[in-house]
């Protein structure tokens, strides 16, 4: 498909990665956006979905990685994996300038950013000493995910975001809202949301042998917010690009 959407400004060698697997629609999109602005582009995502595993590293086991194509690889771990796999032996040599972490197929906002391998990827590459964002693409379940909305407005976001003067301990986490391409606002520079977690349920399920399994869901829940946070953001048709860092005190902790 030809875009008429401007292009970003010109970046280096970039790597891209995910928790949605190798085969997600959302990093197609983002390869296919970043290969028109970067000189080199390199891909190490899941080879399966990996989805809600934070920053969960693999320890125990081998991994296993599988080339898909020039400079494109997947592996059998998880987006942490394939962050430090990426810049500590792919590219150990001649590491990227940045690494970009997405399209996420949904919001990463509120109570549900510490669960993300969308944002745990960008989040060990900075640890590793690399800049990176985290990308999101917002839905409302049982709807169709608006890709066009984040083809539209990656070039402008991408842009503002770089022009940000972000701590060296710090990664970038930019949300697209969930509306038409035509009706995005302004890229807005957000905190995360708090009480955007209603519960965590399990429910349990019968196989046809008779045998028990388990399904675990967030039941999430929108509280009034204001345009200043992630998912207030998003809910005013803003694109939100909030600050995220490794320091998980909480002043309020103690009494």
């Amino acid at each position: 498909m030809t875009s008429s959407v401007p292009p970003a400004r010109r970046l280096g060698r970039v790597l891209l990665t995910n928790d949605d697997g190798i085969n997600a629609p959302g990093l197609a999109l983002l390869a296919e956006l970043v290969t028109g602005v970067a000189e080199e582009v390199w891909v190490v995502a899941p080879e399966k979905d990996q989805s809600g595993m934070s920053r969960a590293v693999t320890l125990t086991t081998p991994l296993r990685v599988e080339e898909r194509g020039e400079r494109r690889y997947a592996l059998t771990g998880t987006p942490s994996d394939c962050a430090i796999f990426g810049l500590r032996h792919l590219l150990k040599d001649n590491p990227p300038d940045i690494v970009l972490s997405g399209i996420n197929r949904g919001a990463n906002v509120g109570d549900e950013v510490p669960y993300s391998g969308t944002v745990a990827a960008a989040l060990t590459a900075r640890l590793l000493g690399v800049p990176a964002i985290a990308l999101s693409q917002s839905f409302a379940r049982g709807g169709q995910v608006r890709w066009e909305t984040a083809r539209a407005v990656f070039a402008r976001s991408l842009d503002y975001a770089l022009d940000l003067r972000v701590a060296a301990n710090a990664v970038l986490n930019v949300n697209f809202p969930d509306v038409d391409a035509a009706d995005v606002g302004d890229v807005v520079l957000t905190r995360q949301s708090r009480g955007t977690l209603d519960r965590i349920d399990v429910e349990p399920r019968a196989d046809m042998r008779g045998g028990t399994y388990y399904w675990m869901a967030f039941r999430r829940h929108m509280p009034i917010l204001g345009p200043d946070t992630d998912a207030g953001a998003l809910k005013h048709g803003l694109v939100s690009v909030t600050p995220l860092g490794f320091d998980m005190t909480a002043p309020e902790g103690v009494a």
